[in-house]
């Protein structure tokens, strides 16, 4: 089977040439570094199905143009699929399939990477020591031993965090319309919402984007929060409402903000942009606060991660070739990804 690989560097080359070749090389793939939008959708001519990744465009007019060319399934390389028109996808016949799972440890370690360095101001102090300077001025932290963390959305990926924060001292408090038994067994414990907001000392997001979820933390949300909270953002981006934060950074409420996700990352993540203006005011204001920390979506990226999202995907594209139907479909019934 022909499968059009969009928005690939050489890291997923490699990991999905090592996968195919361990499956004993059913799959003809064709590489494009290229994201997938309507422009690009054409290079799928020829092609029995598409692999896609989380800032490729797959809306109506995407899968239109797929369909036209005979694409009958789109494999995405993640576990989010809000890029997704699923119900355009069924109407169009074409099966739509993830990777539900690859390495919740993987994302959950950097999300807590980023509450340390964020706190013991890392970043600063690696910039200071490389200049020859050694002065502790405005390079204050404090203890995580006691602090209260709140953890909004408890998948796989919270769960982790829970547990990593446990181990620190912390008390976890957590937020989920699904509640999962393992978090008690963690020793934390679920509490509304408002509540979580208002307790935490460190607030840690790992829910999927969803109507309800999308800008879920947003002005009215912030002014429930402790003064001086810190913000970990390592789930989707449009979850925190950007132009929220930064009043919310500016007026002292937020203390601190760990981000590597954001809401237009789709123009920036992933590509080498240092010799060029970025246009995002938005995320240029960001940059300029002291006490923001943002990574470029790299949470997942692992060895572990990257071979588990590997072979995962070769097994729904294999799966589908021999049967029509992948490991791990996603239907229209369903309303979010797993976190």
């Amino acid at each position: 089977m022909k499968v059009v690989v969009y928005s690939t560097r050489s890291y997923d080359r490699r990991f999905l040439d090592a996968a195919n070749a361990q499956a004993g090389g059913p799959l003809d793939l064709t590489y494009f570094d290229t994201r997938l939008t309507r422009h690009s959708a054409p290079f799928a001519k020829g092609a029995e199905a598409v692999c896609a990744f989380v800032n490729d465009e797959l809306g109506k007019a995407q899968l239109e143009v797929l369909a036209h060319h005979g694409v009958k399934m789109i494999a995405l390389r993640c576990s989010g699929f809000n890029n997704v028109d699923l119900g355009a996808a069924a109407r169009l016949g074409i099966a739509v399939a993830r990777v539900p799972a690859y390495s919740p440890d993987a994302i959950a370690e950097h999300a807590v990477a980023l509450m340390l360095s964020l706190n013991r101001r890392i970043h600063k102090a690696y910039a200071r020591v490389r200049e020859g300077n050694f002065a502790l001025d405005g390079l204050l932290g404090f203890d995580m031993r006691g602090k209260t963390a709140g953890i909004v959305g408890t998948g796989r990926i919270g769960l982790n965090v829970a547990r990593i924060l446990k181990g620190f001292g912390c008390d976890v408090l957590a937020s989920d319309p699904a509640p999962a038994d393992e978090l008690a067994v963690l020793g934390g414990r679920y509490v509304a919402l408002d509540q979580l907001l208002g307790q935490s000392d460190i607030i840690s997001l790992h829910c999927p984007l969803t109507p309800a979820t999308h800008h879920l933390i947003g002005r009215g949300a912030i002014a429930r929060m402790k003064p001086g909270v810190m913000l970990i953002n390592t789930s989707r981006g449009a979850v925190m409402d950007a132009r929220a934060v930064i009043a919310g950074l500016k007026s002292g409420k937020i203390g601190h903000v760990g981000l590597d996700v954001y809401e237009e990352e789709g123009d920036l993540f992933f590509e080498n942009l240092s010799d060029t203006v970025i246009r995002d005011d938005i995320f240029v204001r960001l940059m300029t606060f002291p006490n923001v920390l943002i990574t470029g979506h790299q949470g997942f990226f692992t060895r572990e991660a990257m071979s588990a999202i590997a072979a995962t995907t070769l097994g729904n594209l294999t799966a589908f070739a021999k049967t029509g139907a992948p490991l791990h479909p996603v239907s229209v019934e369903k309303l979010a990804p797993g976190s």
